[in-house]
């Protein structure tokens, strides 16, 4: 039960920041949804490989790397959902950081 309320929460947030965002674009509430599960799972199985690879850079950059990890994940998800679209590339960067946001002040919502 809690996986789908955090699944709903990480969808609510993505169609909020779709929709607050110029240039990102979610055609429908079962877009976001997808979305949120592909930027789930790409998280639990993709990102620590990531994270690991890039460790001395992360390191060096006092951890701001990951935000471009981040970056990198919305654009791949970018690619694989139909009716998700993120068009200027930095932009990315933005959409991640306001969906962690979001996602934050949600989850603490319902704690």
């Amino acid at each position: 039960m809690k996986f789908l309320l955090k699944l709903l929460i990480s969808a609510i947030a993505v169609f909020v920041a779709a929709y607050i965002l110029p240039g990102v674009s979610v055609d429908s509430y079962t877009t976001a949804l997808i979305v949120a599960v592909v930027l789930g799972a790409m998280n639990v199985f993709i990102r620590p490989i990531l994270v690991l690879l890039t460790l001395p850079i992360t390191v060096v950059t006092l951890g701001l790397f990951y935000l471009v990890i981040n970056a990198g994940l919305v654009w791949a998800a970018d690619s694989l959902v139909a009716g998700f679209s993120v068009s200027p590339l930095w932009m990315t960067l933005v959409f991640g950081i306001v969906v962690s946001l979001i996602n934050s002040f949600l989850s603490s919502l319902t704690d």
